[in-house]
């Protein structure tokens, strides 16, 4: 047997098997003959749009869909798709919106109605962190999860990198981590967000709360010397960083009141040694607020306790 003649046997074999299998109505349409391809795909857009214009929406947006789909390189496949994305958020559908509103900019970047298409979808993300968003589940009207919302923000920060739809998206992901007591994912946020955009509007807010946060934390109970450092440290960075920012002088007045709670902490201390009866070790805690804390009533009150101590 010859070697061509082996060769058409196993070519001939794979043809019929590719031939045997019908096509995938979710996969792209291979483009060995473009033109044809594009006929179908206008074909498909043509009765989704006369479903459309019919009323039968939910026909509509499944031919729209499959139109984007398997046709991408169709004529009329970027309309298709933004008029899914159209029709799903006019029923309702914001998730479902949303991700064909993803799609349709992931693969569409040189259409016309890019701009339309990314504003719908940065106003539906800030609309769902606002909580004005709301989901039909058994006729309770719920709001999106934390999860999905910031999932939302992070594609409407990723489709703009650099714009003030960005940095704004970004900034709502640290507001929602704060407003749900997820401090840690909060402080992550904001700091991402002046390390990616240090110049844009929201950066010297995010900064400013995260020594917020960091302040707060302390003051909870979490009041030890790492979190003092951090807020601190949080504090002069932005008052380094932003100078003449409309919230310097709280900056500076909270960051004084981290040194006093310092003070306090160490007389606290002092205080439970004296009562214990570790002189020794109070009287040092006492000295050390006298070397530290200047003129003020704790350190006032240090100075009374190393008297009677014979100090």
């Amino acid at each position: 047997m010859t070697f061509r003649f082996i060769a058409f046997i196993l070519l001939t074999s794979s043809a019929l098997f590719i031939s045997s299998c019908g096509p995938d109505p979710d996969m792209p349409t291979l483009a060995g003959n473009t033109q044809a391809a594009a006929i179908e795909g206008e074909t498909f857009y043509q009765n989704a749009k006369q479903a459309d214009e019919d009323g039968k929406t939910g026909k509509a947006i499944k031919l729209y869909d499959q139109t984007a789909t398997r046709f991408p390189f169709a004529p009329s496949a970027a309309k298709a798709r933004f008029r899914q994305a159209e029709l799903l958020q006019q029923q309702g559908e914001i998730l479902k919106s949303f991700n064909a509103y993803d799609q349709f900019l992931s693969r569409f970047q040189g259409s016309s109605l890019y701009s339309t298409a990314l504003n719908r979808q940065i106003a539906m993300a800030q609309s769902a962190a606002d909580g004005d968003v709301k989901s039909s589940l058994l006729g309770i009207k719920t709001k999106l999860s934390l999860e999905k919302t910031v999932e939302m923000l992070g594609k409407v920060r990723d489709s703009a990198p650099k714009s003030y739809a960005a940095a704004k998206a970004q900034f709502t992901i640290g507001q929602l981590y704060e407003s749900k007591r997820k401090y840690k994912e909060a402080i992550a946020a904001y700091r991402l967000l002046v390390r990616d955009q240090p110049t844009s509007s929201q950066a010297p807010e995010a900064l400013f709360r995260v020594g917020v946060i960091l302040s707060e934390e302390a003051k909870r109970g979490n009041q030890n010397q790492g979190n003092l450092d951090l807020a601190r440290e949080a504090f002069n960075d932005y008052l380094i960083q932003y100078p003449g920012d409309s919230r310097n002088a709280e900056a500076r007045s909270l960051e004084a009141n981290l040194g006093g709670r310092d003070l306090q902490r160490s007389y606290d201390i002092a205080e439970f040694y004296r009562k214990t009866g570790k002189i020794e070790a109070a009287k040092v805690y006492y000295q050390d607020i006298i070397a530290h804390g200047k003129s003020s009533p704790i350190c006032d009150k240090a100075s009374a306790r190393l008297k009677e101590m014979g100090q």
